[in-house]
């Protein structure tokens, strides 16, 4: 039997020649001034010493302000995943409940999983193509102890408007529920909501410079959220020497410029969009559920042209050098029907992708 293909093995054997366009990673983040940050640390020796444990307080003091949240504690991680494992290890126990969606991002679940509780899966995959706050209600059980709010949400790029957030966190508030609020791709929307806003004492918010900011290899990221709260995931905290220095430094330069070069890399991110859509819409059985996204990336359905998604991604890699995800680890029901593609790329990788794309998708979809 042939082994699995292994995409991640081959995309970084191929890492120069490869369009990534398949883990929402940001490529269009201004380069120098995380370049000189990161030399310069290197230069001052900055690694043979550890970091301050707690990180540097001007990044943080940079993330308070950036989300508009003066009283919350910020806690700096080896991205936002291990934020992620943190509060669900700190915060759940076996038998407990967690409302969430299937698509979803699907690491959290395996980590709730881990904790000993689960997840009740609301099935999204029509429109509003997002959680209301009348299905969070609806599945609310006297086990549930979290809920967990992804806006704008991986995979389907949907994003929330401000009544949903609020609405959603007055549940959580009034239920006494835990609302984990992953905002990590919160900088591509046209218009954001922090549940944390509505909900201080109940929401944790975990953000990511690892995707935003295009420090992706870098791994930073973190959580906020107040006092007994905070403190009481952070027992938690694995990195109690502090995260990797070289990552401090270059998430503090990329804040320094993040107001100012937001605005043109969500541009090139709407333009990038229609250039895919455009493609998607001139082949029969394909189309993007949700359009316009309000994150870096959306999926394409191409359930009805009988085409396995996991064979396009391999077709797409190895014969086309571009890099897309199939949906099936992002939603164990409807991942089968789709393939996610990440577009705060050059325009050169999104078009060599729409011309790709079609070609890689005809030839499989011959008898």
């Amino acid at each position: 039997m042939e082994p699995p293909f292994d995409v991640f093995g081959y995309a970084h054997g191929h890492f120069s020649e490869v369009a990534w366009m398949g883990q929402n990673t940001n490529h269009l983040y201004p380069k120098a001034a995380i370049r000189a940050a990161v030399q310069a640390a290197m230069r001052e020796a900055r690694y043979e010493e550890y970091p301050m444990p707690a990180g540097m307080e001007e990044l943080k003091a940079l993330l308070r302000e950036d989300y508009a949240l003066p009283e919350q504690k910020v806690g700096l991680t080896s991205g936002g995943t291990e934020a992620l494992y943190m509060i669900t290890r700190a915060l759940l126990n076996p038998g407990d409940e967690v409302v969430a969606s299937d698509p979803s991002y699907m690491i959290i679940h395996k980590f709730i999983e881990l904790s000993g509780a689960h997840t009740i899966n609301n099935e999204i995959y029509s429109a509003p193509y997002r959680l209301t706050a009348d299905r969070v209600n609806a599945s609310i059980t006297p086990k549930t102890k979290m809920i967990l709010l992804i806006d704008p949400l991986n995979p389907l790029g949907s994003g929330y408007p401000e009544s949903e957030v609020r609405a959603i966190a007055e549940i959580a508030h009034d239920r006494k529920l835990i609302l984990l609020n992953d905002v990590t791709y919160r900088d591509f929307a046209d218009g954001h909501t922090l549940a944390a806003k509505t909900a201080p004492e109940e929401t944790i918010t975990v953000w990511s410079l690892s995707k935003n900011c295009g420090l992706a290899g870098l791994r930073i990221g973190g959580l906020m959220a107040r006092g007994e709260l905070f403190d009481r995931i952070w027992k938690y905290n694995t990195n109690d020497l502090g995260i990797n220095v070289v990552s401090q430094w270059a998430g503090l330069a990329a804040m320094k410029v993040k107001n100012e070069v937001f605005p043109r890399i969500k541009k090139r991110t709407r333009m990038n969009q229609r250039k895919i859509k455009r493609m998607v819409d001139s082949i029969p059985g394909a189309f993007l559920p949700v359009y316009p996204s309000q994150g870096n990336m959306f999926v394409i359905d191409i359930s009805a042209t009988g085409v396995d998604p996991v064979r396009l991604q391999r077709e797409l890699l190895e014969h086309h050098n571009v890099f897309l995800r199939s949906g099936t680890y992002l939603s164990p029901k409807f991942g089968s029907r789709f393939i996610r593609v990440s577009f705060s790329n050059s325009p050169k990788d999104v078009d060599r992708m729409v011309q790709a794309f079609p070609v890689a998708l005809a030839k499989l979809r011959t008898p």
